[in-house]
């Protein structure tokens, strides 16, 4: 189960990555799922994500698992479909902390859990991890649920109450700290806040990422002039937007030469989402190129000669783990998830949390720097080879899947 922002859309951000591990086919190969599986299937080796509604990707068919994937479905189906897996459309709202929503989408899962009868269930951020666990309570599949960042609920300016926070701490972790659940986590940070809840150690494991595809995503030369940074994801608060919105104003009042890209989209279902009209008041103040939803990264890429990211909290920034594999070099904050781009190499400029002053003469010295993004860039590149590949994180986790399956007899 995932919780992003776009249902069918979205899943080849987490999901897919692990799922090409675990299913690979030919170019010209037959995609039907009856293809990729190294032996007849049995239930031992079927595997649920329940996407809601967007994720990033499972993993794993050519290990032997048959992969199920439930999502909320507005587009999308057929490509995931071709990838061989099996979906089943879901009917549930992201935004929503209704108990009678909640009670639905729990009620739901589990008519899935019992007609598909998975060995492992693969929840992928707070909600759906809470609302998959519960909907699983007195059935046989294992649980693994993947907390890519504790979530708009517990941070920032999410508009819910301190009851409801609360309400949904508490129930995490007395889902969390069930014998067959395993929770997986992206930053140490993230780890500590888990354990917190009384999770056993052993019980917590740690895989960097969802993992990025280093064929696809490869190190382009820089555009011409002027010097482009870009940020990449929703348009929302605790992503940082009016922070980089603020540093790039205050560099064009200094009179410096650059321009600023937003690409991704509004997030109605997310309250620290900025409004469309907010967006283009600030490109026509501002100078400020938003793209909107862009389909293919790659795009950004070409015309951006680095990256930025103002987070307050990431699980793993997927956004620039991309740039990093495009030989991008970055600006980010030093904040959990933010600082494991940076692991052991020097990839990026590291800035505090909602300083925009110290974010716009960051942003200054790496725009005024080639040979420093040229150095930040091929070591951005070579970490993400070596740690954050798709095909790296997606062995980890086939070895997580193999683990707990055995675990539970």
């Amino acid at each position: 189960m995932a919780e992003n922002c776009g249902g069918a859309a979205a899943f080849g951000g987490f999901c897919a990555p692990i799922a090409g591990h675990l299913f690979r086919l030919s170019p010209d190969a037959d995609t039907s799922p009856r293809h990729g599986a190294p032996h007849p299937l049995r239930r031992d080796r079927r595997l649920v994500f329940p996407v809601a509604p967007a994720a990033d990707g499972p993993g794993g068919q050519a290990a032997g698992y048959e992969v199920h994937v439930a999502a909320r479905l507005k587009d999308g189906r057929a490509g995931i479909e071709a990838e061989g897996f099996t979906v089943h459309a879901l009917d549930w709202s992201r935004g929503s902390l209704s108990l009678r929503d909640s009670l639905a989408a729990i009620r739901q899962l589990r008519r899935l859990f019992h007609a598909v009868q998975p060995a492992i269930v693969h929840n992928v951020s707070v909600k759906p991890a809470v609302l998959g666990s519960a909907a699983s309570l007195g059935l046989p599949p294992v649980i693994v649920n993947s907390l890519t960042g504790v979530g708009s609920l517990f941070i920032g300016e999410a508009k819910v109450s301190g009851l409801a926070r609360r309400a949904v701490r508490f129930a995490l972790g007395h889902l969390l700290r069930r014998e067959k659940s395993w929770t997986v986590v992206q930053n140490p940070e993230d780890g500590a806040f888990v354990r917190e809840l009384g999770v056993a150690p052993d019980h917590v494991v740690l895989i960097r990422g969802s993992g990025v595809d280093t064929e696809r995503l490869v190190p382009m030369p820089e555009p011409p002039p002027p010097v482009t940074c870009a940020y990449v994801g929703r348009m929302l608060t605790d992503k940082g937007v009016p922070v980089v919105i603020d540093a790039f104003s205050r560099l064009a009042k200094k009179g410096l030469t650059m321009r600023l890209l937003l690409a991704g989209d509004c997030d109605k279902e997310n309250p620290g989402s900025l409004a469309p009209e907010q967006l283009r008041e600030f490109a026509s103040a501002f100078g400020i190129e938003w793209l909107g939803h862009v389909a293919d990264v790659r795009e950004v890429w070409r015309q951006a000669n680095f990256a930025v990211l103002a987070s307050r909290r990431e699980g793993l920034p997927k956004s620039l783990l991309e740039a990093a594999a495009c030989g991008r070099a970055m600006v980010a904050t030093d904040a959990p998830g933010c600082r494991e781009d940076r692991h052991r190499r020097v990839t990026a400029l590291t800035v505090p949390v909602d300083d925009p002053a110290a974010l716009a003469d960051a942003m200054a010295r790496m725009a005024e720097d080639p040979a420093m993004r040229e150095k930040f860039g091929n070591a951005a590149r070579a970490l993400v080879e070596t740690e954050f590949s798709a095909d790296a994180i997606g062995r980890q986790t086939v070895a997580l899947y193999d683990r707990v399956v055995g675990a539970s007899g």
